[in-house]
Order: structure tokens, then C-alpha cells, then sequence
């Protein structure tokens, strides 16, 4: 256990299962998420995806425990690959699916709900992304711009040459060019992570005290941004794909164009706007109560809550007064507060009558931007990995041609697949997951074979 919330330390990265009947979708497409819409769906296939992980489950390998059921009979079962878990899948604006099944605290025996707020982690990138779009709209900024135009910490950047790793001094070499705004919406700037990016940039990011962004509630994004700015870059810019701090750097951006903090900002120009009202850097004190509980594994792979450790505690959200705004990892949210904000992508920017985004722009950030580079085995948009022709011919039961994603590393994925009219999201609550890691693909797998077998009844 102590190994794991370490690990946890320093990353980032009732009961409601019921269907009811949805109002028509209006010709702006405001999506109803508190009610399911009557169109044919045999959910069937997904609810056993999603009790299978949940439940109790037999086996007799290392993971089984013998139990008494209360009537002498004993019996086996190996621990729930995850507590609880939530999903939600729209099709065409309306809610074909929303449940949630298992538990929140179970030893409590406390059911999950689908209002449960949960850490999103790295789904925060798109948010910020998206944001910073708005002001992209209103030609404050270019693409390529050099980033220090705006920051001037980051002018001249310098690239990583040699590293000691006995006492992590390094020498450095001219970078090849600026960073540029477009180089950090798609993580090609050279910026790497604390912990989880190349073992140089841990070694260097930690010596200056650069956080990840999820549970660091005090400081600032500026102090942080400049002094990140001053450190070396990992590779080229523009180099390769280089997962990282980058969507941080353009939160600052956000704050230093708009001139308001980045929460204030998303909170006036999305969160409002979009009815997301349970989406917070630092939850209310109202909403606390429903923060989801957080899970790891201790070392003989046994699912536990995750608990305090040192200066850092699974409850962050909960902070009081915080002021570090992580553009890359630090809101929490509801599943239906980022179905709302998935929808209006898939409806070109519009949402309740109201268009917040370009559909020209929605279309640039769901568009290849890194030419050649790979993200694995997929391109990569101004803040959302895609699928490529290539991707979707290997998994015909899976997204679309053109359809974009991400998630967060405490167990939450998403996705929208344009040419199916699909937004689809699966939230869990645990860090890491060795057993229960797979059910994202399944249930994208569920997801398509239930609407293929409705298509063709």
C-alpha cells in the first residue's frame, strides 16, 4: 500500500441505474442527461460489462479469499476489479445510456451515483484547450506564435544535451526555434512531466519544486509557468510527441490574454455556459459530499481507499482557499457536466442556442496537427488524440474514422465519434489498476456491438 501512495503522491496524470423517457432534443441540442431518451437500445451487454467488473468475482488464483456466506457454506471470490463505475453514451443529443453501478465507499456499502463528482484529472486538457480557443476566435493569439511573445520566461529555450544522474546537473544546446503555441496544444514542445515523464525531466522538475498539478492547492500557475520556462527542454520543439506540462503552460496563457485567473475564466466563458455546475478546481463546500472515494491496489493487487500521505491526500479537491489552477490535471466533475461540454464539440460549438465556438475551429482542433509525428499509433488534435483511418480499420468495433478522445489517470476516458453521432464516457475512481485497467476498450467495445446489433434488427 505504501508503495503505491507514494507512487500516487507524486502523479498526475443512492444508487442510480434507471432509464426514463427524454424530452425531444431541441434544434440546438441542449442534451438532457438527467433522462433517457426512448429510442430503442438494449442496454444488456453493457450492464453485464459493467457488473462483471463491479461485482464480486469467483476465482482460485492469488487474488481468491475464502469467505463464509453466513450459511456455512464457503465460498470463493476474488476482490472487485473497481468499486463502482459510471457511463454515460448520447447518440444524436440524446441519452441512449446513463448508470451507475457498484459502490462509492464499499465498506460503507455506500452506492455510486451518477451525480457522484469525481477527479478528472487529464481530462482537464481539454477544457483548458478549448478555452483558450475562445480567445483563438477572437484573433488574440496565433497558433504559431512563439510562446514567449506572451511568456517571456519561456524566450530562448535551450534543449537538454548531457544529464548526470548521479546530482542531475545537465548541460544544454540552443533549441532550433521558439516553442510555439501549436507545439504545446499538441505536446510537441519539448515539455515533459514530474514522475511520470522522461526519468531527466523528473530528476530536474523535482530539484526546482515544478508540480504536477493534481493535489498541489497553494502557489501559483504563474510563479510555477515562469519557472518551468527557464528549464531545458527535453528534445527539439516539434520534434516528437512528448506527453507533459505543456496544457499547463497554456493555462497561464489563458490567465496572462484574459486577464483573470484560470478558474474565474472557465467558469465565466464554459462552465456557465454549458450548464456545468458541478465542474471545480476546488469544490464548494456544499458539493463536497459527493466526491467519489479513490481506490489503489496494495501490493498483493487488493483494491484499498486510497489514504493520505505526506504533504499530498486523495481529497484534494476538497482544499480550502486553493490557488494553483492546473490546466492539465486539476478540475473535478460530473459525468454529465462533461457530456454537456463533449456535445457542444460534437454540435460545432453550439449549445443552447448559443454558439460558443467556431465550427471552422472546432474543426481545426479535431484535425491533425502534428503532421508526421505519431501519438503511439494515432495523430493528435489542439488537445484530443484522433483516430486515423488505419486505427478504425483494425477495430471495426470501435470509433469512427475522425473520432477524438482522452481521459484521466484516475480511470476516467472518453470519447466522440462525429460520423456516429456518439459521445460516450466511462468514470472509475482508482490509481492503479491492474484488474480493472481494460474495462475503458471494453466498454468502447459494448458501446459499438449494441448499436450495430440495433442497426441491423
Amino acid at each position: 500500500m505504501k508503495k503505491n501512495a507514494v507512487a500516487f503522491l507524486l502523479l498526475l496524470s443512492g444508487h442510480s441505474s434507471f432509464a426514463q423517457v427524454a424530452a425531444p432534443a431541441a434544434k440546438t441540442r441542449r442534451p438532457n442527461t438527467e433522462s433517457v431518451a426512448a429510442t430503442p437500445f438494449d442496454t444488456r451487454r453493457i450492464d453485464q460489462l459493467l457488473q462483471e467488473y463491479t461485482a464480486d468475482q469467483p476465482g482460485t488464483g492469488p487474488m481468491a479469499k475464502v469467505l463464509n456466506d453466513g450459511s456455512g457454506k464457503v465460498i470463493y471470490r476474488r476482490d472487485k476489479r473497481v468499486p463502482g463505475a459510471i457511463a454515460l453514451v448520447m447518440r444524436d443529443g440524446k441519452v441512449v445510456y446513463r448508470k451507475a453501478v457498484g459502490y462509492d465507499d464499499f465498506i460503507q456499502q455506500t452506492p455510486l451515483r451518477t451525480d457522484a463528482i469525481v477527479r478528472i484529472a487529464s481530462q482537464t486538457k481539454a477544457i483548458t484547450s478549448i478555452g483558450l480557443m475562445l480567445i483563438y476566435d477572437e484573433g488574440k493569439f496565433q497558433l504559431d506564435d512563439p510562446i514567449s511573445k506572451y511568456l517571456p520566461a519561456f524566450r530562448n529555450p535551450r534543449v537538454l544535451a548531457t544529464f548526470n544522474a548521479k546530482d542531475s546537473t545537465y548541460t544544454t544546446v540552443p533549441a532550433k526555434g521558439e516553442v510555439t503555441i501549436r507545439q504545446l496544444f499538441t505536446h510537441t514542445s519539448g515539455i515533459s512531466y514530474p514522475v511520470i515523464g522522461s526519468k531527466e525531466a523528473r530528476a530536474i522538475y523535482a530539484k526546482t519544486g515544478i508540480p504536477s498539478g493534481i493535489g498541489t492547492p497553494t502557489g501559483s500557475l504563474a510563479k510555477s509557468m515562469d519557472a518551468l520556462g527557464a528549464l531545458p527542454l527535453m528534445h527539439q520543439p516539434g520534434e516528437r510527441f512528448s506527453y507533459g506540462l505543456s496544457v499547463d503552460v497554456l493555462g497561464r496563457l489563458i490567465e496572462v490574454l484574459s486577464g483573470q485567473p484560470l478558474d474565474q475564466y472557465l467558469r465565466t466563458r464554459l462552465f456557465e455556459p454549458l450548464g456545468m455546475k458541478d465542474t471545480w478546481f476546488y469544490l464548494p463546500a456544499d458539493k463536497q459530499s459527493r466526491l467519489a472515494q479513490l481506490y489503489t491496489e496494495d501490493d498483493a493487487k487488493k483494491t484499498v481507499p486510497m489514504m493520505p500521505q505526506g504533504s499530498m491526500f486523495p481529497n484534494y479537491p476538497k482544499a480550502s482557499g486553493g490557488t494553483y489552477f492546473s490546466g492539465g490535471a486539476g478540475l473535478s466533475s460530473t459525468i454529465d457536466d462533461y457530456a454537456h461540454f463533449l456535445q457542444m464539440l460534437l454540435d460545432n460549438g453550439r449549445y443552447n442556442g448559443r454558439q460558443l465556438l467556431k465550427p471552422a475551429t472546432v474543426a481545426l482542433v479535431t484535425q491533425n496537427q502534428i503532421g508526421e509525428v505519431m501519438q503511439g499509433d494515432h495523430k493528435f488534435g489542439l488537445g484530443f488524440s484522433l483516430t486515423t483511418a488505419e486505427n478504425a480499420a483494425r477495430q471495426p468495433n470501435g470509433p469512427s474514422e475522425g473520432s477524438y478522445e482522452w481521459g484521466g489517470i484516475f480511470g476516467t476516458t472518453y470519447w466522440v465519434d462525429p460520423r456516429q453521432k456518439i459521445v460516450a464516457l466511462i468514470y472509475t475512481q482508482k490509481y492503479p489498476n491492474s484488474t480493472g485497467g481494460d474495462l475503458a476498450g471494453k466498454f468502447k467495445t459494448a458501446v459499438y456491438q449494441t448499436l450495430v446489433s440495433e442497426q441491423n434488427k
